[in-house]
């Protein structure tokens, strides 16, 4: 049931009245908090970026719990990253001990491997994610959703006593 909710959700965030940046923006915003690490100063400080700013805070957490579930898979690769920057690169180990020596910048746990990757990966990604995520409301809103809506199993789900069940169950605490 969890995960007909959340198919459900992501349908209503794609139909909501935001604009497609809007949307855009927190699944991208969502998605960088998801990757990495949390209980860290970028994770504390994104998360402020998303409340603060005009984004679908709806497609921000459901991004956050998508790619929180994609990092724990990729883990070990973020690892590597991360290790690869920290490590083998002697150029950037004054910049490193620099940072480590500087008052705020340990609250960061830059110098943890999968910290350091994941910070990496969400950097890199964020534009792709931004801009794929933007595409994909746009052509939703023109093509796909009308057909969706037409399918067979779309309509069996969405009608199903199951769902409807939950449902009324989910409202009876609001």
């Amino acid at each position: 049931m969890f995960w007909i909710q959340i198919v459900k959700n992501f349908i209503q965030i794609l139909r909501s009245g935001q604009t497609p940046r809007q949307i855009a923006g927190g699944f991208a915003l969502g998605a960088a908090v998801g990757l990495m690490p949390f209980l860290t100063l970028q994770g504390l400080l994104l998360w402020l970026v998303i409340l603060i700013l005009d984004v679908n805070l709806s497609a921000a957490l459901l991004s956050v719990t998508l790619f929180a579930l994609i990092a724990y898979i990729v883990d070990p690769v973020l690892h590597a990253l991360g290790y690869f920057f920290l490590t083998d690169i002697p150029s950037l180990h004054t910049l490193w001990t620099s940072l480590y020596n500087a008052p705020i910048a340990p609250l960061t746990r830059f110098n943890n491997t999968v910290v350091m990757g994941s910070f990496l990966c969400s950097l890199i990604l964020f534009l792709p994610i931004y801009f794929g995520m933007k595409r994909f409301v746009l052509a939703y809103r023109a093509h796909i959703g009308a057909k969706i809506e037409k399918w067979k199993i779309y309509q069996l789900i969405s009608t199903s006593a199951p769902v409807r069940w939950y449902e009324k169950i989910q409202n009876l605490g609001s």
